[in-house]
């Protein structure tokens, strides 16, 4: 059975079977009227009044005079919208792009380019993460400089503790948000080893997010 949720001074109702069963005849056949919606199930108006009042304060239906209900398809998309912002980083992450931290800057875009991403890691021999090195800090360090090959990324490459980071365990909401404050396309996905030591597992993108809750939208409403 779907269950569905809304907040009255702070408490957390969960529907009823019935007012369950409600939401799918309004989402079928709406805009449908009260008597109509009785009918279906057998019930006088009487009976069903308390649980469209429900519905209706709750957001889940919506009541126009002389027309009937209708089920509010932007309180579901918004409810879908919380719970999958609210999944963790560990069920969407992408493998991480990585160079060691030896590459030479030349080498790095050419593998920037070959994997079509934005963002490259380096790490050390453990796989622990040593630095991050962005599209615009290649295309900055390429401009005018002509040793390209002999420049290691670990002389431009951002270091700790000026490194984002994200952990398995937070949310996809989380990443989103230090993504947007920090004004990066993507956060390394680390765990950590000890002080100041975080092992690479993974990365995780604005692309990501945006494709994987798209791919969710269309199988809960499609």
């Amino acid at each position: 059975m779907r269950t569905y949720f809304f907040e009255r001074r702070a408490e957390v109702i969960k529907l009823t079977k019935r007012q369950d069963e409600i939401l799918q005849i309004v989402k079928a056949s709406g805009p449908i009227t009260g008597k109509e919606i009785a009918e279906k199930l057998s019930l006088t108006r009487a009976a069903l009044r308390p649980d469209l009042a429900i519905l209706t304060m709750s957001g889940n239906l919506d009541a126009r005079p002389r027309v009937g209900y209708f089920y509010n398809q932007e309180l579901e998309v918004k409810q879908h919208a919380e719970k999958f912002l609210h999944q963790q980083v560990s069920d969407f992450k992408a493998h991480p792009i990585v160079v060691e931290k030896s590459t030479s800057v030349y080498d790095a875009i050419v593998q920037l380019f070959l994997e079509d991403v934005g963002t490259l890691y380096a790490v050390d021999e453990e796989g622990n993460l040593a630095g991050v090195i962005s599209r615009k800090d290649l295309l900055r360090t390429a401009i005018g400089n002509q040793n390209l090959n002999e420049l290691p990324v670990s002389v431009i490459m951002t270091r700790m503790p000026n490194i984002v980071t994200i952990r398995p365990e937070e949310t996809l909401l989380e990443a989103a948000k230090k993504m947007i404050n920090n004004h990066i396309d993507s956060l390394p996905v680390v765990k950590e080893v000890d002080d100041h030591t975080y092992l690479l597992v993974g990365r995780i993108t604005k692309t990501t997010i945006t494709r994987a809750y798209l791919e969710i939208m269309d199988q809960k409403l499609g």
